[in-house]
C-alpha cells in the first residue's frame, strides 16, 4: 500500500540526488527555494519506505497566462518502484492542496526524457526544448488546473 504525505524538504534531498543529480555534489539537491512561503514537498512512501518525492513552489513563469501559478519541481521515484503510481498520485495529492490555495496552473521544466510521462498526468508541452546544464535537454510542461485558460 502506497502512503501519500507532506515531508520535509530534508527528507526529499537524498532522493534528489541519488535520482536527479547523482554526478553533481549533494548541495546541487538543496534548493533555494526549499523554505519559501508556500512551498511544500510531497512524498510517497511503499511499506514505510519513501520512493516519490516531488516540490511544489509558488513560482512564476512570465510566459504563462495566470499569475496564479505553481512549481512542480524535482520529482523523482525509485527506479525499482516505477510503476506503482506513486508519482500520479503525489501529483494528484498536491493539486488538491494547489487547488485549496485558488492556484490555476501547475507548471514544471521537465526533462524530454519524461515528457511522455507527464502527458500521461495530464501535462501540455508549452514551448520549445532547452538546455537545462548541466542536466540537458527539458521542456516547459503545462498543466490547467481551473478551466482551459
Amino acid at each position: 500500500m502506497i502512503q501519500i504525505k507532506e515531508i520535509t524538504a530534508e527528507m526529499a534531498y537524498p532522493l534528489r540526488h541519488s535520482i536527479l543529480r547523482p554526478n553533481q555534489p549533494f548541495e546541487a539537491s538543496v534548493y533555494d527555494t526549499d523554505y519559501q512561503d508556500g512551498t511544500f514537498h510531497i512524498g510517497a512512501f511503499y511499506h514505510e519506505k519513501l520512493i516519490t518525492i516531488a516540490s511544489f513552489y509558488k513560482e512564476i513563469n512570465p510566459v504563462l497566462p495566470s499569475n496564479k501559478q505553481y512549481r512542480l519541481r524535482a520529482m523523482a521515484t525509485v527506479k525499482e518502484y516505477r510503476k506503482l503510481g506513486a508519482g500520479r498520485q503525489v501529483v494528484s495529492y498536491a493539486e488538491s492542496i494547489i487547488k485549496g490555495k485558488g492556484i490555476e496552473l501547475l507548471w514544471c521544466n521537465g526533462r524530454t526524457t519524461v515528457q511522455e510521462y507527464y502527458e500521461k498526468l495530464g501535462f501540455k508541452t508549452h514551448g520549445e526544448v532547452f538546455d537545462y546544464p548541466p542536466i540537458g535537454a527539458h521542456v516547459v510542461m503545462v498543466k490547467y488546473l481551473v478551466g482551459g485558460l
